[in-house]
């Protein structure tokens, strides 16, 4: 890892270096930076984080055992087992080594923030820049403060191009990740009604997710959804009008005509203000997912890309398990978007079941984080679920009781309610047909992976 000795990571951290005297602090370079010891290699830094259920600082002696070049830790052992830096915070650690890493690497980086779909349009915009450079993406849902810094410390000298999932939920935390993450390039998909319970209202998740021009390159180039009302207001950064996505001909990127392919995806003729056309074939289904192929349009031009790489890019885009994932069974054809879920995705998902040319079954959950007006977001959802022409609404989670009354005053879908997971899954049998397409999606932590797997048998 280019300029990664004892001495310089020290120094970054603002720590203090022992029991090095056998060390060569100054020439030798890290072969890789972590906190998961069971993955340390020979030459490889380790940080000592303290967890919930397990302290880092345990795993000390296995890690010098197995060859690491050093440990950054908040209590030093009790023997002197190998170089070792004391810092204050292991996990302000974290973010000081990554920020310095990202300084030392020669690469452009696209930092990619939204309330929802940042983790596909990810997927879109590596998947089209891979067709020209060597690209390192955010793997999993590496997207907060401590997965940003990983994803940085991944990186290799041998990548030319790096796609950052940045997610918050909080007021200052997209400052510090834009800090560590520096991007020369930010794109924003959209400003929904997300992890209102910290941030308020949209006004304040628009607040919150453009602090990441904080950081970024002040040479660099901002790309925003022009369909999002919000986004529309943003008209200059550092001196620069930012580039819009969107479906008006006067965005800099927009899309001339589509042909649903149903749940199987969308054939698109997209036009850039330069007067490129090129015509996709995006293989995921929905609306949304035409976005997702202008804002990798967008960032594909901007690199200097052209029409048949980003072409070639959006056809290959992988589908994501737990994101508007297709799986096509013996008996059904299964929608996992499960990971997470707000109002605005909610609906946005609700619409690509439409896209099903058979009965359409939608299997929702409580959405968290939605502050004081929880109770009629959840209403909202409902009701719209219940008038947009599916068939089958099943609710099921404390909170999706508003859901569940809201979409049976319309009496336009049979609707379900139940309290739990497991009381829900036992009754599917006896609600669900051959044949069905079935949407499945709350957030994460009602573990709706569990129905997946459940249906998927």
């Amino acid at each position: 890892m280019k300029n990664m000795t004892l001495a310089a990571i020290a120094a970054a951290v603002n720590g203090t270096l022992y029991y090095a005297e056998n060390a060569d602090t100054e020439k030798v370079e890290a072969t890789q930076v972590i906190i998961d010891s069971r993955k340390i290699i020979p030459g490889g830094m380790f940080i000592a984080t303290p967890g919930e259920r397990v302290d880092g600082h345990s795993f000390i002696p296995q890690v010098f055992e197995k060859g690491a070049m050093g440990v950054i830790c908040q209590t030093l052992p009790d023997k002197p087992l190998g170089p070792c830096i004391l810092v204050e915070d292991s996990f302000q650690a974290l973010k000081d080594v990554a920020a310095y890493y990202r300084d030392q690497l020669d690469i452009k980086v696209v930092g990619i923030t939204g309330s929802v779909g940042k983790t596909s349009t990810k997927e879109f915009v590596a998947s089209v820049l891979a067709e020209h450079y060597k690209t390192a993406k955010t793997q999993a849902n590496f997207n907060n403060e401590v997965g940003v810094p990983l994803t940085i410390l991944s990186v290799t000298e041998e990548d030319e191009v790096l796609v950052l999932e940045m997610g918050i939920n909080h007021f200052g935390e997209m400052t510090r990740l834009s800090a560590i993450g520096k991007p020369d390039i930010v794109l924003i998909t959209n400003i929904g009604q997300c992890h209102l319970e910290h941030l308020g209202d949209r006004d304040g998740v628009l607040k919150a997710k453009t602090e990441v021009f904080t950081g970024m390159n002040r040479d660099g180039i901002v790309i925003l959804n022009g369909d999002d009302d919000k986004l529309i207001t943003v008209k200059d950064v550092y001196g620069k009008r930012p580039l819009l996505f969107g479906h008006k001909e006067e965005f800099d990127i927009h899309v001339i005509k589509t042909a649903s392919k149903g749940l199987f995806g969308t054939a698109a003729d997209l036009e850039s203000a330069s007067g490129s056309r090129v015509s996709v074939n995006i293989p995921l289904p929905g609306e949304h997912m035409v976005n997702n192929a202008m804002a990798a349009m967008a960032v594909g031009e901007v690199l200097g890309l052209n029409t048949e790489e980003i072409a070639e890019g959006i056809a290959k885009v992988p589908a994501t398990s737990g994101r508007s994932n297709i799986i096509k069974g013996d008996k059904y054809t299964l929608i996992d978007d499960c990971y997470n879920a707000n109002p605005t995705s909610m609906k946005s998902a609700i619409d690509l079941l439409n896209c099903a040319d058979t009965s359409r079954v939608a299997i929702l959950g409580d959405m968290f984080e939605l502050g004081g007006d929880e109770l009629k977001l959840h209403g909202e959802v409902g009701a719209y679920a219940a008038t947009s022409g599916i068939d089958v609404l099943i609710c099921i989670g404390q909170l999706s009781k508003a859901m569940y009354d809201s979409a049976s005053e319309q009496q336009t879908a049979m609707t379900y309610y139940f309290t739990d997971r497991e009381s829900a899954i036992s009754a599917l049998p006896n609600i669900l047909r051959e044949g069905d397409s079935i949407l499945i999606k709350a957030s994460h932590s009602m573990g709706f992976e569990k129905i997946v797997e459940s249906l998927n048998k």
